[in-house]
């Protein structure tokens, strides 16, 4: 560290469509959903994260809630860079005669085109970033899970986020085959919301369509230890009358089938151009499920069923990528396969 390090501040940020953490000291200090709430009289941000995400299907004509990210990439640049900014804000609220240079490292879905990379970059430049470094999601997740990347050997993991799922193998430090698909957890709460609509005649938001996923989502129709029925009550889609509807993890597990069957085939084919001898460490070391995706209760044992690898949950999945791009800030240097 220099003189002025104190006049730099490093911090490492997985910019997610469904959650934003932010890496401070080795420390997580932001962890907020990422979303803003804009009044569209001023264009001014009201509120940011989990604030914006309780006004979510609750504002009047002035307010509007806007997710920046979709699948994975940056859909509204001006929301973004103010998202990044108000979350940079919040590690250190109070304020200073002079806010100091950030070093920053973001990840990026690995499918991610030039020109999305390019837009990652201009909004953390202009959210303050001096140095701005890129990792691949997919990297950032095998190295926060504790694989070693740059050994001469297969791992692959899979991370299942909200806009996207990054299949990756990885050796040398570098991604061999990796398969990007734009179906994830957003596609599956979106499944849930059609289901309810078709099976139950009944109207759900996205926030509802998420807590069904997150108390009865399943991958499989039998669970060894399954969870009571989520009840969930809307408006009848005929009449507009209040209804109940108690929901079985059964009927979630079918009507995630087919996204569900999307995700084995990608992982199928990123296994297919896979070479054979990364291939024989796969099949002895298994592959790892990070992203909250992993959370689904029984994919695991489905994906292991369905492949014949043995599949692994990473411990607090939901963070492995963040932890992973946390390590990399601190070896930026060391690491060669930031992109800058």
């Amino acid at each position: 560290m220099g003189l002025f390090s104190f006049l730099t501040q490093e911090i490492a940020i997985d910019l997610g469509t469904a959650n934003t953490i932010i890496i401070h000291n080795d420390k997580i200090v932001v962890d907020e959903p990422s979303i803003v709430a804009i009044d569209l009289k001023s264009e001014k941000m009201v509120a940011i994260g989990e604030k914006a995400r309780q006004m979510q299907g609750k504002t009047h004509a002035n307010l509007k809630t806007i997710r920046p990210l979709r699948d994975g990439v940056i859909a509204d640049f001006n929301a973004a860079e103010q998202m990044i900014r108000g979350m940079i804000k919040m590690i250190n609220p109070k304020p200073r005669m002079f806010s100091p240079a950030l070093k920053m490292v973001v990840c990026i879905p690995s499918g991610s085109t030039e020109v999305e990379i390019r837009a990652v970059r201009d909004s953390s430049e202009h959210a303050g970033g001096r140095e701005v470094y890129m990792i691949y999601e997919p990297l950032a997740a095998a190295i926060g899970i504790g694989l070693d990347v740059e050994a001469p050997e297969g791992n692959m993991v899979v991370d299942i986020g909200g806009g996207t799922t990054e299949i990756a193998v990885i050796s040398l430090g570098g991604i061999v085959t990796n398969k990007s698909i734009r179906i994830a957890g957003d596609d599956l709460t979106a499944d849930i919301m059609e289901y309810m609509r078709h099976q139950h005649n009944i109207k759900i938001g996205e926030r509802t369509a998420e807590e069904i996923k997150i108390h009865v989502g399943s991958a499989l129709s039998q669970l060894p230890e399954p969870p009571q029925d989520y009840v969930v009550q809307g408006p009848n889609q005929m009449t507009a009358l209040p209804i109940e509807v108690p929901v079985s993890y059964q009927e979630i597990a079918h009507c995630l089938e087919k996204s569900i069957s999307k995700i084995e085939t990608a992982v199928l084919s990123a296994l297919e151009q896979t070479p054979p001898e990364l291939y024989a460490d796969i099949v002895s070391k298994g592959i790892w499920l990070a992203g909250g995706g992993a959370l689904l209760k029984g994919l695991d044992k489905r994906l292991t069923d369905k492949i014949g690898i043995p599949f692994h949950i990473a411990e607090d999945p939901l963070r492995a990528v963040v932890r992973g791009t946390g390590i990399a800030l601190k070896n930026v240097d060391k690491f060669s396969f930031l992109i800058r």
